[in-house]
C-alpha cells in the first residue's frame, strides 16, 4: 500500500458501444447493442441509453432485443477497437513504462515509476489531463481512479462511471468500502455474493466485521484471507508491464447445430487457421493443441494433443485439430466449436515430419496443375483460339466457376459469380449479405455503414466521423457501385484538439 494515490486505473466508458456511437454520428444518444446477431448471439456492450434498458454485457442478443426493440443492433468491428485501443495506450505509455492493460479498454498505470506523480495533487492533475488527451485524439470518454493500491483504483474507476475520475486518499479507504456490495471486490460473483449473503453479508463493512477466521471457515482459507485482506483495503500488488499470454484461442457459436460430418470439419479447419494467424500476430508459437466441442445439449468436450515442440505451422495446428475431432462424438448436432493454442513459446521448433508431409503435399499440387494446364491447353485447341474452359481462373484473377467472391466469415459481405452450368445455363448467384454496422463505400455517395438487409435490400446511411447524421439510401444487395470498405479513424487529421503538453 501506498502512502499516496499513485496507482491509476483507466476504464474506456461502454468501448465497443462508443466506439460505433462516435463513428456513426446518427447514433449518439441512441442505444447502441454491440455483439452477435444470430438467434444465438450474445451482447458484448451496450451504450448507457441501452442499460436504462437493462440491457448488460452477456445478455443472449434475443433478450437484448425484447428488452429494447428498438435500439440498433451492429457487429463488432475489431479491427477498429484494436486500432482505438493501441493509441490510448500509447497515450498511458506515455505517462509511465510501468502499464498493465488488462484488454483492450482497461489498464493500470504506476504514475510514480514515470515520474509524473508523487502525491494527490500531481496525481490527480494527471489523471484529468489524460482524460482530456483521450478526448482530444480519440473522441471517447474513459473514467479514471487513482488511489494506492490497484485493487482500490479500480473500485474508484468503477464509481466514476461515466466520463469521471474519483481519487481515494490513502486512510479513507476503509469508509469508502464499507457501504458498498460485496459484489464491489475483484473475485466476488455471482455464487460467492450468493453464499455470503445467505450468511447475513451484503456489504464490504459486514464482511470486514466477520473476521477472517469466519470467512476462511465459509469460503476456504485462500479466499477467505484474500476476502479479508480486501474489506480492509489492503492490496501490495505491484504494475506489471508485461503480462505473458498462456493461450491463443478463437471459437464459433453456429445459429444452427452442425450435423454435416464435412462440415465439421471444415469448421474446424478454418479455425485452426484463424488461429494460427492470431499466434502469429503475438509473435508465439505454441506446444498444445485444444479443441472444444460444445454440443447440442450444452455439454463441452475439449480434447488436447502436446506436439514434439513448439509450432506455428498452419498445417501442423489443422492436422492436429483434425485428428481430436475424430475422437469426439458429434452426430447430435455441434453448437460451438473453437481450436486453441497453449504452452506459448517465442520461437519455432521445427517439425520435420510436418515439413516433409507439406513437400509431398506441393509436390501433389504442382503435379496437379500441371495435369489441369495440360487438359486446358488440350480444351483450348478442340475449341479454338481464345476458347474459354468452364471453371478455369482467368488471368484478371476472376474466382473460379460457382466459388463464392466473398466470405462472410472474414466480415464482408459474401457473393458469387455467374458461371455456366453444367448445361451451360447460369447458375444461380448467391445473394450477397450485408452485416448490420459494417463499412461500406459507394461509388457516387461515398462512406456509409449498413442498417439493415433483407429480401435482396441493403439500407445504408451514407456518414462519417465528425459529419452531421446523414441520409439513408437503399440499393439492391448486388449493387456493383457498392462494395465494403476499411473503418474510418474517429478523429480526422483536422479535428484532433492540441494536446495540453504542460
Amino acid at each position: 500500500m501506498r502512502a499516496a494515490p499513485t496507482i491509476l486505473h483507466l476504464d474506456m466508458d461502454a468501448f465497443y458501444a462508443s466506439v460505433e456511437q462516435a463513428s456513426k454520428p446518427s447514433l449518439r444518444g441512441k442505444a447502441v447493442i454491440v455483439g452477435g446477431l444470430g438467434p444465438r448471439g450474445v451482447v458484448a456492450t451496450a451504450s448507457y441509453e441501452a442499460r436504462r434498458f437493462g440491457v448488460h454485457s452477456a445478455m443472449p442478443t434475443a433478450q437484448a432485443r425484447r428488452l429494447c426493440p428498438n435500439g440498433a443492433y451492429l457487429i463488432p468491428r475489431f479491427r477498429l477497437y484494436q486500432a482505438v485501443s493501441e493509441v490510448v495506450m500509447g497515450l498511458l505509455r506515455e505517462l509511465s513504462p510501468l502499464v498493465e492493460p488488462l484488454s483492450l479498454d482497461e489498464a493500470f498505470v504506476d504514475l510514480e515509476a514515470g515520474g509524473t506523480a508523487f502525491d494527490a495533487k500531481s496525481a490527480r492533475e494527471t489523471g484529468e489531463r489524460l482524460r482530456a488527451d483521450i478526448r482530444a485524439v480519440t473522441g471517447l470518454s474513459g473514467s479514471v481512479g487513482l488511489a494506492g493500491s490497484k485493487m482500490l483504483a479500480k473500485v474508484a474507476s468503477e464509481e466514476a462511471k461515466p466520463a469521471g475520475l474519483l481519487l481515494i486518499e490513502p486512510g479513507t479507504e476503509r469508509e469508502l468500502l464499507a457501504p458498498m456490495s460485496v459484489r464491489t471486490l475483484p473475485g466476488v460473483g455471482p455464487v460467492t455474493g450468493e453464499h455470503l449473503r445467505r450468511a447475513g453479508i451484503t456489504t464490504v463493512g459486514e464482511l470486514a466485521e466477520a473476521g477472517e477466521d469466519e470467512l476462511v471457515r465459509m469460503v476456504g482459507r485462500s479466499h477467505g484471507v484474500g476476502l479479508y485482506r480486501m474489506a480492509l483495503g489492503l492490496d501490495d500488488r505491484p504494475v506489471v508491464a508485461e503480462r505473458d499470454a498462456k493461450s491463443v484461442s478463437v471459437e464459433d457459436t453456429f445459429d444452427v447445430d452442425l450435423h454435416d460430418r464435412v462440415r465439421i470439419r471444415t469448421e474446424v479447419q478454418r479455425l485452426a487457421d484463424r488461429c494460427v494467424q492470431r499466434l502469429r500476430g503475438s509473435g508465439h508459437s505454441g506446444r498444445t493443441i485444444v479443441l472444444k466441442v460444445r454440443r447440442y445439449d450444452f455439454s463441452t468436450l475439449t480434447r488436447s494433443e502436446t506436439l514434439r515442440g513448439p509450432t506455428d505451422d498452419p498445417a501442423v495446428v489443422r492436422e492436429a485439430a483434425a485428428r481430436l475431432l475424430e475422437a469426439v462424438d458429434t452426430t447430435g448436432g455441434v453448437r460451438l466449436l473453437g481450436v486453441g493454442v497453449t504452452g506459448l513459446a517465442d520461437y519455432t521448433q521445427e517439425d520435420l515430419f510436418a515439413q516433409s508431409m507439406a513437400a509431398e503435399e506441393a509436390a501433389a499440387e504442382e503435379a496437379a496443375a500441371a495435369a489441369e494446364s495440360a487438359a486446358a491447353e488440350t480444351a483450348a485447341g478442340a475449341g479454338g483460339e481464345g476458347a474459354a474452359v468452364p471453371g478455369e481462373v482467368e488471368p484478371d484473377g476472376a474466382a473460379r466457376a460457382g466459388a463464392p467472391s466473398g466470405s462472410a466469415g472474414d466480415g464482408g459481405p459474401a457473393g458469387g459469380v455467374e458461371a455456366p452450368g453444367p448445361g451451360g445455363e447460369p447458375e444461380a448467384v448467391p445473394e450477397r449479405r450485408w452485416a448490420a454496422g459494417s463499412d461500406v463505400l459507394h461509388a457516387a455517395y461515398g462512406p456509409g455503414w449498413v442498417q439493415g438487409s433483407g429480401v435482396g435490400r441493403v439500407t445504408v446511411r451514407f456518414e462519417q466521423p465528425g459529419s452531421p447524421p446523414g441520409r439513408v439510401r437503399t440499393f439492391r444487395v448486388d449493387d456493383p457501385e457498392l462494395e465494403p470498405s476499411d473503418p474510418l479513424p474517429l478523429v480526422g487529421p483536422g479535428q484532433a484538439e492540441p494536446k495540453d503538453t504542460a
